[in-house]
């Protein structure tokens, strides 16, 4: 696994949370995250002696910390992730228990949900999937690959409905929006028009396991050129909604966008195109609010604002 290789903090130990990262961490989850980096040193020591791991580097994230590890007797790599929020880590660890055996996800190799750890195997090569750029037919192998058998809900679960999972991310694109140096820089009623459309979406569609974060830096390039999912934040919903990073990837008008669907639809059995394409709404004021705190005013940016306002 590679993609947490951006943000490597070595400074003070594999274990210490560098500014920036502590910064992250608050904005996600409010001043309490400071005591949490301040213990966290000691947890993954702890962690480490229990699952004989020698900590190597850690790497930043918005929810966790991640280290990359070797393990004693073999030597093999692996990943110790950990998150000041257990429930982020109870709702990861059963999507990926639901998923156990398929080559197109990590594997779970161990867990500790009271610490908000799990344990992870290497993806190997392991590099993200930056762009889309003619691999539509690994992306629609992937995509049944988590689809088919559809892992259906039966017994408890820790996961909530996509419907939620939504509105949380309309509401921290409201803070993010609050927070922009330019007020009205956006429409909040965009926000309030994706919420009705997910709703909508959600009340006439399928169920079923959501990996609801598969966009590119979390789908890493396997044995054999496979591609292998990453970093689920997993719902019950439309498996539909996971083709949605897919299809809108370097998409800056309607018809392309239709063609891309279509195209997609046509090689994963059950994926509706329409219905995409109306995910594709849901989610285009949530990907358009970070390219316009960022200052940008481009085509693919100015395509996502209309798309959100159809």
């Amino acid at each position: 696994m590679r993609s947490h290789d951006s943000g490597r903090d070595r400074a003070s130990g594999p274990a210490h949370t560098s500014g920036a990262v502590r910064d992250r961490l608050v904005v996600r989850f409010g001043p309490e995250a400071l005591a949490w980096c301040d213990a966290l040193p000691g947890l993954a020591g702890e962690l480490a002696a229990r699952w004989d791991l020698e900590l190597l580097a850690s790497h930043g994230g918005g929810t966790s910390r991640v280290f990359r590890c070797r393990r004693g007797g073999a030597g093999t790599t692996v990943w110790l992730k950990v998150t000041p929020a257990p429930a982020i880590a109870r709702e990861e660890a059963e999507a990926l228990h639901r998923w156990a055996g398929s080559p197109s996800v990590v594997g779970l190799l161990a867990q500790d949900l009271q610490a908000g750890a799990l344990l992870l195997e290497d993806v190997a090569p392991g590099l993200p999937v930056q762009r889309l750029a003619g691999r539509l037919p690994e992306v629609a192998a992937l995509l049944r690959a988590l689809r088919e058998p559809s892992p259906a809900r039966e017994g408890p679960s820790a996961l909530r409905p996509l419907s939620e999972r939504v509105d949380f991310l309309c509401r921290l694109t409201e803070r993010r929006v609050d927070a922009a140096a330019a007020p009205g820089c956006f429409d909040l009623a965009l926000l309030e028009r994706a919420r009705a459309r997910c709703r909508e979406l959600s009340d006439s569609g399928p169920v079923g396991l959501v990996h609801g974060d598969l966009h590119p830096a979390n789908v890493l390039s396997g044995p054999g050129g496979r591609l292998v999912a990453i970093d689920p934040r997993p719902a019950w919903g439309d498996p539909d909604f996971d083709a949605v990073d897919w299809v809108l990837d370097g998409v800056s008008d309607l018809a392309a966008l239709k063609r891309r669907a279509a195209e997609l639809a046509a090689m994963v059995p059950g994926q509706c195109p329409d219905r995409v394409l109306g995910w594709c709404r849901v989610q285009a004021p949530l990907a358009a609010v970070p390219r316009i705190c960022a200052g940008r005013d481009d085509e693919q940016t100015r395509f996502l604002l209309a798309l959100a306002g159809r």
